[in-house]
């Protein structure tokens, strides 16, 4: 059953954070950090205005993705969908709209992280057509 033409799709807000943050939380594959605390999230959407989104049914948010880019290239953070919507566009739906953001911003190409062992989210990037990169590593440091 498709749900797309009952769900509403917003840019994220920061008053989202709370039931953004508990779906994050619920999420297998995601994950956080005080990167995720709600000063750092604010901070992102403030540089990152018009580019990550919140899906909503009934009032519910069931969806999000956080999307920003460095004047080059576009990452995306924090795909979630609701374990009980999945399967029904909705992930689709919200890369498809950060995407088109990201284009209208002169933004070519996009990465994003997956974590090695989540299997449910590195099914999803293959299915919609991303491509898994064996040549890099990614190297990181707290300061």
């Amino acid at each position: 059953m498709s749900l797309t033409r009952d769900v509403e799709i917003h840019e994220m807000q920061i008053n989202d954070y709370d039931e953004v943050y508990e779906l994050w939380s619920k999420t297998s594959g995601v994950g956080l950090s005080d990167a995720d605390k709600k000063e750092n999230i604010e901070k992102f959407l403030i540089r990152n205005k018009g580019l990550s989104f919140v899906c909503r049914y009934k009032d519910k948010i069931i969806g999000t993705i956080m999307c920003g880019h460095d004047g080059r290239r576009g990452y995306i953070y924090h795909v979630a969908v609701a374990e009980e919507y999945r399967g029904r566009g909705i992930g689709r739906m919200l890369v498809e709209r950060s995407l088109e953001k990201l284009k209208s911003e002169g933004i070519n190409k996009c990465h994003l992280f997956v974590i090695a062992d989540n299997t449910v989210g590195n099914a999803f990037w293959a299915s919609i057509g991303w491509d898994k990169r064996e040549d890099i590593f990614v190297y990181s440091k707290s300061v």
